[in-house]
């Protein structure tokens, strides 16, 4: 698609900010208007449209996706995203641990166990650690503070924490990363802690080390789109 506008900025809407092309607000794929709750986020919005050249790029507008999306599919039923999240909680990649006798398994334990340690305690939970791959139910009072503390979460965070969360195959992992001085990239090495260490006994594959850092840019953009959403005006 070319380019069809030529202007872009950013105004205060009745609730929060908006992104307007040649005067024109914008309105989601789904209809809606594209109101985001700190100006600090509405200009990440707009430097994406800034950024196009004579040709419009589509998959350049992360910010405006997880935009969209918390607010045509999550701000209309935040419930069934905390389910998604929560689902995440069963079978969180760092409670799943290789046996105690494996060399993996102490690189897992080095790496984990400190993150899994200040979740609980910021959050208030214990977290089961499971050796192997047979399941083992968290404990329903664990699942129900996660609610909580999920419920109370606006849409725009709930998407980022949705697409941290996939990518990290860990709730946990996408929690802390909402946490104002955590590190992105440390956070997405510790989840791939497991596909780390067989590249490194086997050797690294061009086109996974290629899908590893789209991965780990998606990472670091969610975080980056859910600290703006957050940020006072």
């Amino acid at each position: 698609m070319k380019r069809f506008y030529k202007d872009v900025a950013v105004e205060a809407a009745e609730s929060g900010w908006r992104v307007t092309l040649d005067g024109r607000p914008i309105r989601t794929q789904g209809g809606a208007a594209q109101v985001v709750p700190t100006r600090a986020l509405a200009e990440a919005l707009a430097e994406e449209w800034r950024a196009q050249g004579d040709e419009i790029d589509p998959k350049s507008f992360v910010m405006r996706d997880l935009a969209n999306y918390a607010i045509d599919r999550i701000a209309p039923d935040p419930a069934a995203s905390v389910a998604r999240l929560l689902a995440y909680a069963e079978t969180d990649t760092l409670c799943y641990r290789a046996d105690p006798d494996e060399p993996l398994y102490r690189r897992q334990h080095e790496l984990w166990e400190p993150l899994l340690q200040a979740a609980e305690a910021r959050h208030g939970v214990r977290l089961e650690r499971i050796s192997g791959v047979v399941h083992r139910p968290q404990p329903p009072e664990t699942l129900a503070r996660l609610r909580e503390v999920l419920a109370a979460l606006d849409p725009f965070t709930l998407a980022a924490l949705e697409t941290l969360t996939s990518l990290a195959a860990s709730l946990t992992i996408g929690l802390l990363a909402l946490e104002r001085d955590s590190d992105p990239d440390a956070l997405f090495a510790a989840a791939n802690c497991e596909q780390d260490w067989q590249a490194e006994q086997w050797g690294w594959d061009a086109q996974a080390e290629q899908g590893r850092e789209l991965r780990r840019n998606a990472f670091a953009q969610a975080t980056r789109f859910a600290r703006l959403a957050q940020e006072a005006d």
